[in-house]
């Protein structure tokens, strides 16, 4: 059996999650004061208590998210759930990448941080929003941003998350625009979601230049085993190539149903979703419902678990 371990992105994040494991967990609660220090925050009580408003703030939500995911993932190789491959949605692709090695905690953390506070900014900068298109084709959805885009007003897909579920992001009026088009094409259902900035669209590209200085003063270490990237939905080991699409992911699309069916076509035949939340169990589920994943989030899971 090979087993491929999927880490969740922004939008997962609950109040109380890794609380249990900081409880009851001596390596976790020594990675949360390692991790109140690097943020210079008590980012443990903001996890466990909230206040929700506060947790929902991209540049703390992000790091929020990575450091408990890379918590339970350090207890599942403990307890001897070693992964074949690792894979993650927008934010969580830091998690896959540090579960491989990539990365150590500290120059991840650091990096997640500032990735969200640069996309913050960003969002801040330029105003957008983003969109959940349901019940349509890739091509359908893909064609429509391009015909509610006008001059500076751009609206481009931005996740791929399963069959007949595309986010898209990118100016206001544009993406409301290709709502409206959406819905008259025969759209199931458009949702504008509550989001702070138009993630993974061009309104992105102001924070590629220093997320690239960052990444080029951090130690990159080949992955121990392949990690499949957002951008390329390809399987990779090589650092530069690694860093390439951390860069590209800012303002490129998630392509999560090629990145799935390139772990199956890999050999990967067991999910774990390794971080707070069922985002990606149930993005699997659309996909291909025989696909055996599971989910931990909680000390008892790890525990629980078994992968033969």
């Amino acid at each position: 059996m090979k087993t491929a371990f999927l880490f969740p992105g922004q939008g997962s994040q609950k109040v109380g999650m890794g609380k249990d494991l900081f409880d009851n967990s001596t390596p976790a609660r020594l990675r949360y004061e390692e991790a109140n220090q690097i943020m210079g925050m008590d980012l443990s009580t903001l996890s466990f208590k909230g206040p929700e408003e506060e947790l929902r703030q991209t540049e703390l939500t992000q790091p929020a998210i990575f450091v408990v995911s890379v918590i339970l993932n350090e207890m599942l190789v403990e307890s001897g759930t070693i992964p074949s491959f690792s894979t993650g949605h927008s934010l969580g692709e830091y998690s896959a990448l540090t579960a491989a090695g990539v990365f150590n905690f500290a120059d991840a953390l650091a990096l997640v941080k500032l990735r969200g506070e640069l996309m913050s900014k960003a969002g801040r900068e330029q105003k957008g929003t983003m969109a959940a298109v349901l019940g349509l084709s890739d091509k359908v959805v893909s064609e429509l941003c391009v015909d509610a885009s006008q001059n500076e007003e751009v609206a481009v897909p931005a996740n791929f998350n399963s069959p007949g579920q595309i986010v898209i992001s990118g100016s206001i009026k544009a993406v409301r625009r290709a709502m409206e088009f959406a819905d008259k094409a025969g759209a199931m259902k458009t949702i504008e979601l509550n989001v702070s900035g138009a993630f993974h669209s061009p309104l992105m590209t102001s924070a590629k230049h220093a997320m690239r200085e960052a990444l080029d003063a951090t130690k990159l270490n080949t992955a121990r085993f392949p990690v499949i990237m957002n951008v390329t939905a390809e399987a990779t080991t090589d650092p530069e190539r690694i860093l390439d699409n951390l860069i590209s992911q800012l303002d490129s699309p998630v392509r999560w149903i090629e990145s799935i069916d390139t772990l199956r076509e890999s050999g990967a035949d067991s999910f774990v979703e390794v971080g707070p939340g069922r985002v990606l169990q149930g993005l699997n589920r659309r996909i291909d419902r025989s696909l055996p994943t599971r989910g931990v989030e909680k000390m008892v899971q790890v525990e629980e678990l078994e992968v033969v």
